[in-house]
């Protein structure tokens, strides 16, 4: 797992790829969503193999173009946040990282304007 032991807590789903789209890392809560698709067993295999289109060619094309994604979902009752980001080392560009975390119904909104 990850070097950031802080990671392998955090109560979100945390999956790295690196910039051919290979699932490079998966902390504790990323296993734990993905269990019923291989969990740890995707380490090492194709993020695009693990969705079916139009999602597909969207990540492709994310992964491509090395730009952010970000959108919400409803599943199984629970809605979260999807943040798909590309991530650099160094400066240069190492892949993407996918946060899911969800989002409580009773979330407050701050307007700081």
């Amino acid at each position: 797992m990850s070097e950031n032991a802080w990671v392998e807590e955090f109560p979100g789903a945390v999956t790295v790829c690196d910039t051919e789209g290979r699932i490079v890392e998966m902390n504790s809560r990323s296993l734990e969503v993905f269990a019923a698709d291989g969990g740890a067993k995707l380490i090492g295999t194709d993020v695009l193999d693990c969705h079916p289109e139009p999602s597909r060619s969207k990540l492709k094309k994310m992964i491509d173009e090395r730009r952010t994604n970000v959108y919400t979902i409803l599943k199984n009752g629970k809605k979260k946040l999807i943040y798909q980001a590309p991530w650099f080392k160094d400066g240069v560009y190492a892949g993407f990282i996918e946060l899911s975390l969800e989002i409580p119904s009773d979330m407050p909104h701050f307007n700081r304007d």
